[in-house]
């Protein structure tokens, strides 16, 4: 099964989310749409800058991710897969799926563990999209769908935390996250016999250590649900009531 229909399964099992949800896919095509109909979605929106992504059978919309056009709170779900990298701000456009949000936002990107940063190290994997553009005739599939490759940018689950706490620091924010693993097929094609030998070795030992170093999967995916405010908010400022470990009075002014 994919991993994209495993964090899916999850949150459907836990009630955290429904079939019945508005869902907004952000740089998303036929991939998403795929999954979300085999998870039994039906009220769901794709959006991408290229017009040439397939949303079939739901309703698909030109959206710039760093920039999207919807209100506040205009679906309860928000998920990306594989589409924040191409983002010249990742963060901005993690920020405008949260915004545009109401029970949560999805997000399925890479994770910048010491595996991968080995693996780049030796080539197996880029930190640039080059391939990505000259398989589409070198006139797009980079940052923001240019033709200038883009930097595959990483998470920690350190930086999740601190981008979603920055920016909605009077919100209950859970985030969970999950872990998988997948050898990246496509790419190791592209490469020389003695590296496709070597990615398929070190697989062989991730998938061994998976279990103990689940971290350092290549699979990395995390879940932010938004929980009322925090205890010491009310009416979108510091409660006054809210009891502090000093006396602010004697501090006023």
């Amino acid at each position: 099964m994919e991993f994209y229909e495993i964090v899916l399964g999850r949150l459907l099992r836990t009630h955290a989310m429904s079939t019945d949800d508005s869902i907004v896919v952000i740089c998303g095509g036929s991939h998403d749409a795929q999954c979300l109909q085999h998870a039994s979605f039906t009220n769901v929106v794709i959006t991408n800058l290229d017009q040439s992504y397939g949303a079939a059978p739901f309703e698909w919309q030109h959206q710039d991710a760093e920039n999207l056009t919807f209100q506040d709170s205009s679906f309860d779900w928000a998920i990306v897969h594989a589409g924040l990298h191409h983002c010249a701000s990742p963060h901005r456009g993690l920020l405008e799926m949260c915004r545009v949000a109401r029970k949560g936002v999805v997000v399925m990107e890479a994770r910048d563990s010491l595996l991968i940063r080995l693996a780049a190290r030796i080539g197996l994997v880029p930190d640039y999209e080059l391939e990505a553009v000259a398989v589409h005739n070198f006139t797009c599939g980079g940052m923001r769908n240019s033709a200038i490759p883009n930097y595959i940018y990483r998470w920690t689950e350190r930086e999740v935390f601190k981008t979603i706490e920055s920016a909605f620091p009077g919100r209950t924010n859970k985030i969970q996250f999950s872990y998988g693993m997948k050898l990246p097929t496509q790419r190791l094609s592209m490469s020389t016999i003695s590296k496709r030998a070597l990615a398929g070795a070190l697989g062989l030992c991730a998938r061994a250590a998976q279990a103990f170093f689940t971290k350092q999967c290549n699979l990395f995916a995390f879940v932010v649900t938004f929980n009322g405010d925090k205890p010491w908010i009310e009416n979108a400022a510091l409660s006054r009531n809210y009891p502090l470990k000093f006396d602010p009075k004697k501090y006023a002014g």
